[in-house]
């Protein structure tokens, strides 16, 4: 797959069914030696400028589920257990 073949996908969670974000809307964190992509980093942010902005997350590569036409399906319960390890 190309990396430009994932710019419009939506990132979903598996676990809630929410969309966490957009694919193009994304960093990608990529290995400078092999060009492995890593960890997608979802940027926080607040709704408009209001509210409370929230933390980055970032998503390893590992935590992808299914890449689909449309979609990314990730679990949350990966990324939440590797966050909590580090």
């Amino acid at each position: 797959m190309r990396l430009s073949e994932l710019g419009g996908k939506e990132i979903i969670g598996l676990d809630n069914g929410e969309k966490m974000g957009v694919i193009s809307d994304t960093d990608l964190v990529i290995h400078p030696e092999n060009g492995v992509i890593q960890s997608i980093i979802l940027p926080g942010g607040s709704f408009f400028g209001f509210g409370k902005k929230r933390e980055d997350l970032v998503i390893p590569w590992s935590s992808i589920v299914k890449i689909g036409p449309d979609m990314v399906i990730i679990s949350l319960a990966q990324v939440e257990t590797q966050a909590t390890q580090k």
